[in-house]
Order: structure tokens, then sequence, then C-alpha cells
């Protein structure tokens, strides 16, 4: 059937395309999405409701202020990583496949990392890897005391070790080059002043700048979490419950 024409006189306007509804779980996504691609600093809830085509009162049904916002997102970062059933035989194996897996994840969302720092693990995935590494740890005769503390410094090292590396791809957001070319250049320069230095007054410094200035940061992680887990068995070991080895 032919639709009738309005009148000309009168006034119209296209319907305008249905609002997406909103709910938390859009909301969450629509976060870590700005949170990826320019920092926490960009984030607030004025710049979500306007990625939503929304006003940020309409967003106040669903999470109750910024600082809630930054908990969910962290929250759903941390649900990419895997926890392991605990193996005994492989404990430290385990322990150490875990913590690079969630420095990997942390690394691939920009400066998220920043929020792990200072906060006790009390959503659903902090709380869920919390208790995966304590079951990796005593499954592996870990002492309870000892793996606990070792719970809170895992966290702290890979949320520090993580937000660093986001600072420098902050700097280069900054600059009109790659981030590959960036890095290059911005290690080059520190590498050329150290060379620099005066010899007479910092001899070491001088002598080994390939040995202070080559291992990426990747390597420089794995180098501390193996200091960090041989550690760890040594407290196993000294509590007679076999010896443990790590890669590395």
């Amino acid at each position: 059937m032919t639709d009738i024409p309005a009148p000309p006189w009168r006034k119209t306007r296209a319907p305008s395309a249905p609002r997406t509804a909103l709910s938390r779980e859009l909301i969450v996504s629509t976060g870590l999405r700005i949170v990826d691609a320019e920092g926490l600093e960009a984030l607030s809830m004025r710049r979500v409701a306007q990625e939503l085509g929304t006003g940020p009162a309409s967003l106040y049904a669903h999470v109750a202020n910024k600082e809630e916002l930054l908990d969910l997102i962290y929250d759903r970062v941390m649900a990419e990583i895997h926890v392991p059933e605990p193996d005994p035989e492989r404990w430290l194996e385990q322990l150490r496949e875990m913590v690079m897996d969630a420095f990997r994840v942390f690394s691939s969302h920009a400066d998220i990392a920043r929020v792990g720092l200072a906060n006790i693990p009390t959503s659903p995935n902090a709380l869920r890897i919390a208790e995966g590494q304590l079951a990796i740890m005593l499954a592996g005769g870990v002492p309870p005391q000892i793996a606990a503390l070792m719970l809170d410094r895992f966290g702290i090292y890979i949320c520090a070790d993580a937000y660093e590396s986001a600072l420098y791809i902050n700097r280069q957001r900054g600059s009109d080059k790659d981030l590959d070319v960036f890095l290059e250049e911005t290690f080059g320069q520190i590498k050329t002043f150290y060379r620099n230095l005066p010899a007479d007054r910092f001899p070491r410094l001088t002598a080994h700048v390939d040995a202070l200035t080559g291992p990426d940061g990747d390597e420089r992680f794995e180098f501390g979490l193996d200091l960090m887990l041989r550690g760890l068995a040594s407290y196993v070991r000294d509590a007679g419950a076999g010896s443990p080895t790590s890669k590395g």
C-alpha cells in the first residue's frame, strides 16, 4: 500500500534510529574501548556518555560513579587471565605462566594496570586470580603465610611493571612517531647519554652500557619474576617439601 504523503504545510522529521538500550555491560565495554585507545586520562562519565549518544545522568542508573566504572573495567580486563587447575608437579611452572599471562594482559590494555596499585582484590575476577595463585602455591608446598605475602608481591610487581611500560606509550601518543620508532629513539638517546658520561667518575657505567640498556621490557620482567620464583622455591625446600625448579 502506498504511503499517504504529509501535507506540504506540515513540518515533518524523519524518524531517528532507535537507541541501543543502556546496560552496565555496554557502559563497561565502551569505557574499556576508550582506555585501550587513549589511556585512563581520557576516561570520564561524560566521555562514555558521548560515545553512547546519551547524557551522563543516564549512566548513573547502571554505574555509581567513575570509581566504580574503573573497578568494573579493571575486572573485565582480569577476566582475560587464565587460571589453571593446580598441579603439584608443575606448581612453579604454572605460577610463572600465570604471572606472565597477567603481565601480557595488562600490557595490552594501555595503563589500566594503574588501577591495580593499592587495590585489594574484591571483585569477582580479582578474587578468582587470588584464589588460583594461592591454590597453586599451597599445592606446591609453600607455607600459607609465605603464599599470602607472595600473592601481594606478585600483584604489585605485575601492575607496577605493566604501568611503567604504559607510561612510555602515553609519551609516544604525544609524538608523531609510531611506537617502535619512538622507543628506539628514546633508548638510543639514553644509551648515548651513558656512553658520554665522564669515564673517570663512572667507569663501570660507561664500560657496560650495552648490558645496562640491552634487555627489553619483557626480558627485564622475566628476570625479576625468576628471581622471585627462585626465592619462593627456597621456602619449600627449607620446609623439606622437595626441590622444585624454576625456568631461567
